[in-house]
């Protein structure tokens, strides 16, 4: 016998350790840069504008401001229970896809003829898991019974 509220929440328990751990960490992060120094500023836009150069347009201290915003506002879609796992999927997916391209695109980061993390690459390779569970959590969003 299938209770329809049951096998909703049975079908979506999967979610609960992907959505609480990704939203958690980013969440955490966010708010660790809301209020950052001016010279951490710098740092994470210089960073950030390596890659990704229309970024060096932007002031550090408004490019961080902006990030921190993006990662509360991810983190908190993941970890509140009422907002779909699609939405909340692509907004890990997309934003593990851009630590990833920074990852890619900063020299030094993977090793020679590579795709593999160097020692300094570490930190930024280990964020394809964000990438993975929001690929997860949007695959799994469109399951049918």
């Amino acid at each position: 016998m299938n209770l329809p509220g049951i096998t909703d929440l049975r079908d979506r328990a999967w979610q609960l350790p992907l959505r609480l751990a990704a939203g958690a960490y980013i969440l955490d992060s966010g708010m660790a840069k809301w209020d950052t120094d001016e010279e951490t500023a710098k740092y994470l836009h210089g960073f950030a504008s390596g890659a990704y150069p229309f970024l060096a347009r932007i002031d550090a201290r408004d490019f961080t401001k902006a990030l921190a915003a993006g990662e509360v506002l991810i983190g908190a879609a993941a970890v509140l229970p009422f907002v779909p796992a699609g939405i909340a999927g692509l907004g890990l997916l997309g934003f593990g896809a851009g630590l990833l391209g920074l990852y890619a695109r900063t020299p030094g980061m993977h090793r020679p003829h590579s795709p593999f993390p160097s020692q300094d690459g570490i930190a930024l390779a280990k964020d394809a898991w964000l990438a993975a569970i929001g690929a997860a959590l949007v695959l799994g969003s469109g399951r049918r019974r």
